[in-house]
């Protein structure tokens, strides 16, 4: 049912919110490069048992252990694009790592919701793990061995203090809000499409596609505003 389908994006969620703190704890001392072949390696593995899952309960267990490993893995990616990026260029290189994202939105949602369509959900299950096999191979080659393993002691309880700061929980509590909306949105788009509007099943991943490009354009302005008017960019945004 699509309540229960819902239920699968929750648990991703629960996952994600577990995992970020979490995994950016246990891997702050890993060479960066190690890190994330790591973690796409779990995230291929769980993809594959969710693509064989006999029952819901496996699936469920699937998405939050897929989600784990993908807030962690997401957190060393950005560490990894800023310490990359030339100074003044940090917030370009954000935006290119979230980029991906967006242009995974808009190629990969709506080339999932076809395959599900022609070829059932598994097939789609079987094309994530690929695709991230294929991303495990290009960091293998394109990040550089060694990043992040001269993390001075007490780096742990540095990242907790940080926690402490007011601001920065303000800007989880504008992050929380805005991607809850859109993911609220993003997740039974094809439903209201089809149910409501009236729109015909084939016409759905064409309008998912529309939604990624305008994330995208949204990403491309954003990145090469942060920098000089980061407020003023947040606030129009």
């Amino acid at each position: 049912s699509i309540p229960d389908a819902g239920l699968l994006i929750s648990a991703f969620a629960i996952g994600m919110v577990v995992g970020a703190p979490l995994l950016a704890l246990t891997t702050l001392r890993w060479p960066r490069r190690t890190a994330l072949v790591a973690l796409q390696a779990v995230f291929i593995a769980a993809h594959v048992v969710g693509a064989l899952a006999p029952g819901y309960g496996v699936l469920f267990a699937t998405r939050v252990i897929s989600a784990l490993v993908y807030a962690g893995c997401w957190g060393v990616a950005l560490a990894a694009a800023v310490s990359l990026a030339p100074a003044g260029a940090t917030g370009r290189a954000v935006a290119t790592v979230a980029g991906g994202l967006t242009l995974a939105t808009i190629v990969g949602v709506p080339a999932g919701t076809l395959l599900g369509q022609y070829a059932g959900w598994r097939a789609a299950f079987w094309a994530v793990a690929v695709a991230t096999l294929v991303s495990l191979v290009c960091t293998v080659f394109a990040v550089p061995a060694g990043r992040g393993t001269h993390v001075p002691a007490g780096s742990a309880r540095a990242e907790l203090r940080g926690m402490a700061r007011s601001h920065l929980w303000l800007s989880y509590a504008i992050t929380a809000f805005t991607f809850g909306a859109v993911i609220v949105t993003f997740s039974y788009l094809a439903s209201l499409l089809t149910e409501v509007s009236g729109l015909a099943e084939g016409w759905v991943p064409a309008v998912l596609a529309l939604f990624g490009v305008g994330g995208l354009l949204g990403i491309a302005v954003g990145g090469r505003l942060a920098e000089a008017y980061p407020l003023r960019t947040l606030g129009w945004g």
